[in-house]
């Protein structure tokens, strides 16, 4: 039985956390959906939760934020020395949207708002092929997001990318580390929350066609697996 420890690092708006849950709520139904027997804590940033010693935890995984990593918030820099200390540890991780962000900028990289805007809605993903943790040719996700990796730390490998978000999904060089940008524990209810959170911040054609995107198929479940098997099966050794 895997221990994945979940750093929760945004919140999901009040108005909609009753129906929808938090963050780790969504992930911890993520990932028992594939490994059910999976032991879960919550390690909560906003709610004045101490990060624990990396090298204590079996696995990690950090949510999204509506922060940006460069924001130069009091518990960023925290956050990004807990994650030198994991991956020098060589702890499974894995980050998600602000969590992918987060450890990229950590481990050298450069992370911006994106030129090209918010990216909301289904977005597909070209899939590195042979990569080792991602099957397929293609994964159609969630997003919601304008900040960007625009340029990865040295030792990371794109294995997920797309015209809009060109460096969608890092596999890093010890083994143990792995990032995505989008959305694998939104359900499609949420995804459209997302986009109501967006009208008169993105562009209304934006907003309008990211809706009308969300009615096509999802891979959530198939890249949500993916996740959970690296962290569980990293965990194990």
């Amino acid at each position: 039985m895997a221990r994945i420890t979940i750093i929760e690092t945004g919140q999901v708006p009040p108005k909609y956390r009753e129906r929808h849950g938090s963050f780790p709520d969504m992930f911890e139904r993520m990932i028992r959906s594939e490994d059910p027997t999976a032991a879960i804590e919550v390690v909560s940033i906003p709610n004045g939760d101490a990060l624990p010693d990396p090298g204590k935890l079996e696995a990690v995984l950090i949510t999204g934020a509506a922060a940006g990593v460069y924001d130069g918030l009091d518990w960023i820099e925290p956050l990004e020395d807990f994650v030198r200390k994991a991956y020098t540890n060589k702890t499974p991780m894995v980050g998600v949207c602000f969590g992918h962000q987060l450890i990229a900028q950590a481990l050298g990289g450069t992370v911006r708002k994106s030129e090209k805007g918010w990216g909301i809605g289904r977005h597909v993903y070209q899939v590195l092929p042979e990569n080792g943790v991602v099957d397929g040719e293609a994964v159609a996700i969630a997003a919601s997001h304008q900040d960007q990796v625009i340029e990865p730390p040295s030792d990371a490998l794109t294995i997920l990318s797309s015209e809009f978000t060109p460096h969608a999904g890092l596999l890093y060089a010890n083994g143990a580390t792995l990032t995505v940008q989008p959305h694998p524990e939104f359900d499609v209810e949420f995804a459209q929350v997302c986009c109501d959170l967006r009208d008169g911040k993105a562009p209304e054609d934006v907003v309008a066609t990211a809706r009308v995107s969300l009615a096509e198929p999802m891979d959530s479940a198939k890249l949500g697996g993916a996740i959970t098997r690296f962290l569980t099966h990293r965990a194990a050794r």
